[in-house]
């Protein structure tokens, strides 16, 4: 479609995109008003469907986007996923087993990534080298030298990235940023979240596969050959092949919002130990149900999540000062308190509610950015530095050693 935008509105858009710094060829990207952007779906699961299909419903009309390819290896949710699609915008989506048909299409501006988490790296490396704009779930990486080449990828491709750990888009959570600046905590020591539940995560994905409908092959992508296994197919979340446990599914969303509140970027050290004592059974998953992390900042606070999938009670998210704390354990309702800290100063009195700072959802934050080509609430540079933590913790609760990182060089190393 040709962009029917006038001389005036070029000139002044090209006002704006001097003012933001914008590349030549990063201008040339952006699609006018009337211009439809096209999306397409890699991975049409919980995440994919549940989340990203419906999250970006709610703003098609207004943003003019619709979901024009869907990606799956089970062809129960590709055709899911498709039908839903024509639902919507009138007309099926076109439906792809492999990933690059789908990165082929020269119509589709945009893609989100919902694969599962051993796929990550692969998806976003190949959509960068695509050109095509990213959502990407977390945690972005389960090999840190593959990390680290997709998020070049992403930077010199100068696309548009979102990571998926959008509560640091909830009102709340920028609420929680903007108090936290004002230093009323006063010294911050520590960080913390118990995630807790009575059984882990993973099995409420269990669900009956037919070999027939999946292309296994594709879906292992350079993991050890195998024969098909339905609960490796669905309930994968479990098994370390393809996922590293409640640290990286759970906690990474608490280190990004550690790192959006308080502006920290890496941690300088980790530690971490756990196993499976509950929920050893039939489907013999790998995935520890208990785990306990402990991250050092620079910043001179540590931070500690942990998880007990044997009993949900006793869950937890604070941040401690020595004036107060600020209790976030209820996401869309954190308060502030004088608990605990030294009252002299008065400078907390009582329990108060953290007044909320508006943003748009996260979908919507991506959605206006690929128009606009800033750069979304969760940046490349966001989900690299969850992503890091997460791997320093993996590493050593494989190891049994601490783990130090070094950002100047982008090391992960024993220490």
């Amino acid at each position: 479609m040709e962009h029917s935008a006038s001389r005036r509105e070029f000139l002044a858009a090209s006002a704006g995109a001097a003012v933001l710094g914008m590349t030549a060829a990063s201008y040339a990207r952006i699609k006018g008003a009337n211009e439809r952007i096209s999306i397409g779906i890699i991975g049409c699961g919980g995440r994919g469907f549940g989340a990203h299909m419906t999250g970006i419903h709610k703003h098609d009309k207004a943003q003019n986007v619709e979901i024009t390819a869907v990606c799956d290896v089970w062809s129960v949710r590709r055709q899911r996923a498709a039908a839903q699609a024509k639902q919507w915008y009138g007309r099926a989506a076109r439906q792809f087993v492999s990933y690059a048909d789908l990165l082929a299409l020269k119509d589709v501006d945009a893609v989100m990534i919902a694969s599962c988490d051993h796929q990550h790296t692969t998806h976003l490396t190949a959509a960068a080298d695509a050109r095509k704009d990213v959502y990407c779930e977390k945690p972005l990486a389960m090999d840190f030298e593959r990390l680290k080449a997709a998020c070049d990828a992403v930077r010199a491709r100068k696309i548009v990235f979102q990571a998926g750990t959008q509560l640091r888009s909830f009102a709340s959570m920028t609420g929680c940023r903007k108090l936290y600046t004002t230093g009323i905590l006063g010294t911050v020591s520590r960080i913390e979240q118990r995630r807790n539940g009575t059984k882990p995560y993973w099995y409420h994905y269990l669900a009956d596969a037919k070999a027939k409908d999946v292309d296994w092959d594709t879906f292992l992508m350079g993991r050890a050959k195998r024969p098909f296994s339905a609960e490796q197919f669905t309930g994968w979340y479990g098994y370390r092949d393809f996922s590293d446990g409640p640290v990286p599914g759970l906690g990474s969303h608490f280190i990004d919002l550690v790192h959006y509140i308080t502006g920290a970027t890496f941690p300088t050290s980790a530690v971490c130990l756990g196993g499976t004592y509950v929920w050893n059974d039939k489907h013999k998953f790998t995935c520890p149900d208990h785990v306990q992390a402990l991250w050092e900042y620079p910043e001179g606070f540590l931070v500690s999540y942990a998880t007990n999938f044997g009993n949900s009670s006793d869950k937890c998210f604070r941040i401690h000062g020595d004036q107060g704390v600020m209790d976030l354990v209820h996401w869309t309702r954190p308060v502030l308190t004088a608990e605990g800290g030294f009252k002299n100063r008065g400078v907390i009195r009582g329990t108060k509610p953290v007044e909320p700072v508006e943003h748009p959802d996260h979908f919507l934050d991506w959605l206006q950015c690929l128009r606009t080509r800033k750069t979304p609430n969760a940046s490349i540079d966001a989900g690299y530095q969850h992503a890091v933590a997460c791997l320093m913790a993996v590493r050593s609760y494989d190891t049994g050693t601490r783990q130090i990182y070094d950002a100047a060089k982008r090391e992960i190393r024993a220490g």
